[in-house]
């Protein structure tokens, strides 16, 4: 089944040319069906490209969904053009005014920044309360999942000497998670990140470490009733964007490291090796299917 998108966005016809199942909102007001209500709360620099990948780990299973895309009241994003913000984007504080079965809340690029000094921290902050009573599952990734344990329970971030980059294999520890039905014993995730989070960090809340390893901690773990669901990775880049932030750092003369386990025998000059996207199709399926969609109440108001 399609995921419903905003008429005109820049990624259906990407996605389209990769034979993704889309459906625009002119379309699927002809359905007589109800589908589910997913939000995604953007807040990646790249927000075109980031939309478009997120689109197309949604798109791979028979449930319909319909897209709501948020920005952060406030802020002006200064790498994605007004006239697409205003075309395809709601605000946080439109948000606040409606529920959703599952949302998605990405990275940022403020890492090093304490949350207090992100210019959008007290509208995050408002959302993430809101959350509780509005949204059946929330997924966070990567800074996302700094921001949220930060926020519901004042855990905070260790930030690395050095930029963890590259594709790395991690082990599962919670086999029977519904997160993780149809893995591999272990499994590759690509992490692009300065901040890290311990095993240990998470001792005396009710959230269990489900996928991890000793050089990324813990990587994937969720309450046991799957209202909040953490990963901090990212299964959504496409097979280029560890290269391309690579070769970005090094234009601006940043002490980076060549990403591990990407390119073959870790050469840039080489063409990297995708090796995660079957798990990232399988984990996004897994969430919205056995997270979301069998246990959303039919009626939100109910929830």
């Amino acid at each position: 089944m399609p995921v419903n998108v905003p008429d005109g966005l820049p990624a259906i016809e990407t996605l389209s040319k990769e034979n993704i199942f889309l459906m625009t909102e002119a379309r699927a007001r002809t359905q007589d069906i109800r589908p589910l209500e997913i939000a995604i709360l953007n807040l990646m620099p790249t927000k075109i490209a980031t939309e478009t990948q997120l689109i197309r780990l949604l798109s791979n299973t028979p449930l319909q969904i319909h897209l709501t895309l948020i920005s952060m009241s406030g802020h002006v994003s200064k790498n994605t053009s007004a006239e697409h913000m205003e075309a395809f984007y709601i605000s946080s504080d439109e948000a606040l005014k409606r529920r959703f079965d599952g949302l998605i809340i990405t990275g940022a690029p403020v890492e090093t920044l304490p949350f207090e000094e992100v210019d959008y921290w007290d509208n995050l902050q408002a959302l993430f309360e809101w959350s509780k009573a509005n949204v059946f599952s929330s997924l966070y990734i990567c800074w996302g999942v700094n921001a949220a344990l930060w926020h519901f329970y004042h855990i905070d971030k260790h930030l690395l000497e050095e930029k963890l980059s590259g594709v790395y294999e991690l082990d599962i520890y919670d086999k029977a998670n519904n997160l993780m039905r149809g893995f591999d014993d272990s499994f590759y995730m690509p992490q692009s990140r300065y901040a890290t989070v311990y095993p240990e960090d998470l001792e005396g809340t009710d959230l269990k470490v489900v996928a991890g390893s000793p050089e990324t901690g813990a990587v994937i773990f969720a309450l046991p009733n799957y209202r909040q669901v953490f990963a901090i990775g990212h299964m959504e880049y496409d097979a280029l964007t560890l290269d391309k932030e690579y070769r970005r750092d090094v234009k601006a003369g940043l002490p980076i490291a060549v990403p591990i386990n990407y390119y073959p025998q870790d050469d840039p000059d080489r063409h990297p090796q995708t090796r995660w996207r079957t798990y990232a199709h399988q984990f996004f399926a897994n969430w919205l299917n056995h997270c979301v969609y069998q246990e959303t109440p039919y009626d939100l108001t109910k929830m």
